[in-house]
């Protein structure tokens, strides 16, 4: 099981073995959870290529009306 010391500043190094099985890259937020008096989980949240595509769905919504449908109602009054 890999090691790492807690630092003067309570910094944590993750181990080289345990950042390149589970991917976790310079910059990436991680979110800590104490488990029990003894026990520290740290979680690697996945990156989004586009978040704003997560958010609002993959596909958006048609809601643009056609043009020869606005004129056909121009037309028709």
């Amino acid at each position: 099981m890999p090691r790492s010391r807690v630092t003067a500043k309570y910094q944590v190094t993750i181990p080289k073995q345990v950042r390149e099985r589970v991917g976790v890259r310079p910059g990436e937020v991680v979110s800590i959870e104490a488990i029990s008096e003894g026990e520290i989980r740290l979680k690697r949240f996945a990156s989004v290529a586009d978040p704003l595509k997560v958010l609002i769905g993959g596909k958006g919504a048609r809601r643009g009306v056609p043009v020869e449908s606005l004129e056909e109602q121009i037309e028709s009054r």
